[in-house]
């Protein structure tokens, strides 16, 4: 049976992969991103129930609720600008994770754009109009990824220095 310690050492563990693989997610969305990294933040301040265990879920959910509503935010706006539907983006999603079964590794990249393409082509019914349109799309996406992806390495970084705290007072 694992003691008091013991049992700190396993759970911080755990939500330091959880915080990983939340952090990789908001990269590769088929990973949970900002939200796995909340919930491994709540999950370790509920679990050492000290000062720096809430202030890392203070800081860091903060931080992780930013990324995910500016990453959505400002992708949504673009979006919007460029007067790009929702439908080409959940076309070339569609075709993402399905080609994410057939070409390994990079399959749903390149199924998200030649999904992405394919719908605006049919929607302008114009090929250069549609590469103009799907390009402002990628690099909407990709700014809302960046900023999101900042946030969540803040909210890891703000876990990391909670959990040196913790175990230094210890």
């Amino acid at each position: 049976m694992l003691g008091g310690m013991d049992w700190e050492i396993l759970v911080t563990v755990i939500c330091g992969l959880a915080i990983a693989v939340g952090v990789a997610g908001v990269v590769i969305p088929i990973l949970p991103g900002s939200i796995l990294i909340i919930g491994a933040l709540l999950v370790w301040a509920f679990t050492v129930t000290s000062g720096p265990g809430w202030t890392a879920l203070a800081v860091g959910g903060v931080f992780a609720l930013a990324g995910l509503l500016a990453g959505t935010i400002l992708t949504g706006r673009k979006l919007r600008q460029r007067k790009i539907p929702g439908r080409s983006i959940t076309v070339g999603l569609v075709l993402g994770v399905a080609a994410m079964f057939v070409i390994p590794v990079v399959g749903l990249i390149v199924g998200f754009v030649v999904g992405l393409l394919l719908s605006e082509t049919a929607r302008l019914r114009d090929f250069r109009a549609a590469v103009t349109s799907s390009g402002e799309a990628l690099k909407a996406l990709g700014l809302g990824i960046v900023v999101e992806l900042l946030l969540a390495c803040a909210a890891g970084s703000a876990w990391i220095l909670a959990v040196w705290a913790h175990f230094a007072m210890r």
